[in-house]
């Protein structure tokens, strides 16, 4: 494709509010990518263990603006997003939001949703779990009532109070779980006593039980598990989908973490080959990167997408959920519109 185009990268740096009053430690970057009035729009969002800052950000993309520049003839998205890689190591926030942002661009200049550029069925989106962070019974309680509308659970557990956790959570319901651990099991045999106690408990999988450096316990907890277990720190990039196929049923699959859509779905392909499960995943993000990961939803087992749920200053409309089920629009691009 021809376009003479010359980028312009906006930054805005923004903290989250969270719903239930906390401030989030997240920092995020929103980008702009404009040609001939047409906008792309890209996020970052940085919680703190990616070691991206505002400052890392903002130098990143100082560096993809200058490189931009240099493809005034030819939007091959592919070329493109190799050179922005190669930019510098790490900042997988940075260039995620500068890949989110072309994806977003290239859709609306071809009049196409991302999930069409993409071939996915737009029906065949899974239903996105609500999340229920390590509380005491009576928030947990209170936040199943305020998630009533959602078909499947996300509970996040630390080794210390988990069975009072999905006790409580059972005694009020049995929709299905999905357990995201955070790395907090440090023992493969307590994680195993767990998650023999879970077996019964219709949780779906186990994300991420023990910590990511302890590969052979986690091979060990393999081998040994009842229950599913999925990747989520153990992993970050393409590269690394080999070094877990063999200690893990399926990957979280972050565009944050990743760099972005492009690869995301290189990655979605390559699991496929493998026989891996995949979920797709994300931080605590506006609709802006929930929307764009959610594109690529259709070709994947479940999703984590909740986050613009869970903040109040969302600064973009996009992907909506209709009884939990994420819904894709027709809209070009990633599928946002900026509120004012």
């Amino acid at each position: 494709m021809k376009l003479n185009f010359t980028p312009a990268i906006l930054y805005f740096q923004r903290p989250f509010k969270i719903a239930h009053g906390v401030r989030s430690s997240t920092n995020i970057v929103l980008t702009q990518l404009e040609h001939e009035g047409i906008i792309g729009f890209g996020e970052a969002s940085m919680p703190p263990y990616l070691s991206e800052t505002h400052e890392t950000a903002l130098s990143f993309l100082n560096k993809a603006a200058n490189l931009l520049s240099g493809f005034k003839n030819s939007f091959d998205i592919e070329m493109i997003i190799k050179a922005i890689d190669e930019l510098a190591p790490g900042n997988t926030a940075a260039k995620a939001s500068v890949d989110i942002a072309l994806h977003d661009l290239l859709g609306k200049l071809q009049n196409k949703s991302c999930w069409q550029l993409f071939n996915c069925e737009k029906e065949n989106t899974p239903y996105t779990t609500y999340t229920l962070g390590i509380d005491e019974p009576e928030i947990i309680k209170q936040k199943l009532i305020e998630g009533n509308s959602f078909k499947t659970l996300k509970v996040k557990l630390n080794g210390e109070n988990d069975k009072l956790i999905i006790s409580t959570i059972r005694s009020l319901t049995n929709k299905p779980i999905a357990i995201d651990v955070n790395q907090g099991w440090k023992d493969k045999h307590q994680a195993l006593e767990m998650i023999n106690w879970l077996q019964d408990k219709n949780v779906l999988f186990i994300e991420q039980p023990l910590p990511k450096e302890n590969v052979d316990d986690a091979f060990w907890l393999y081998e040994r598990s009842p229950l599913p277990l999925f990747a989520d720190e153990s992993i970050q990039r393409f590269a690394d989908i080999d070094k877990v196929k063999n200690c893990f049923h399926g990957i979280n699959i972050k565009l944050m973490k990743c760099t972005g859509i492009f690869e995301a779905n290189r990655m979605i392909s390559y699991a496929r080959q493998l026989n891996l499960k995949i979920l797709i995943g994300c931080m605590t993000e506006t609709s802006c990167a929930v929307s764009a990961a959610a594109q690529l939803s259709p070709l994947v087992d479940y999703a984590d997408l909740d986050a613009p749920l869970l903040i109040k200053n969302n600064f973009f409309d996009g992907i909506e959920f209709i009884n939990g089920k994420i819904t894709l629009n027709d809209l070009p691009g990633i599928g946002v519109v900026q509120k004012a």
